[in-house]
């Protein structure tokens, strides 16, 4: 098992900035493949950004590319997600998601993110 904590959502003005975290309950040595997710009303989750512990080979949406950089930090068990010129656009909950090394997929309770002026 493995149990997510995500913070860092809120309310920010078009062009500002947010940094959100997610905090396993277990060493990230057992999560080969990190992620994070959005999903606004009526639409399917979709991926944002994934990472891979093995060569920290990273993936982006083509929404976000260039403005959102994903990590993690093994040391603390938690994976960020930096974002950058925020758009109303980006508005949705943001779900962290970790498939772990025996395949097992987990996800976080969501946290929001509103882009609004």
């Amino acid at each position: 098992q493995v149990q997510l904590v995500e913070s860092g959502g809120g309310l920010v003005q078009p062009g500002g900035s947010l940094r959100l975290s997610c905090a396993a309950s277990r060493s990230l040595s057992s999560i080969p493949t990190m992620g994070w997710y959005r999903q606004t009303p009526g639409k399917q989750r979709e991926l944002v950004a994934n990472i891979r512990s093995s060569s920290s080979t990273t993936n982006y949406a083509d929404s976000v590319k260039g403005r959102f950089t994903i990590s993690r930090d093994n040391t603390k068990n938690t994976m960020y997600l930096q974002m950058n010129s925020l758009k109303p656009e980006d508005t949705a909950v943001y779900y962290c998601n970790v498939v772990a090394l025996w395949g097992a997929q987990y996800w976080g309770q969501g946290t929001q993110v509103t882009v609004s002026s």
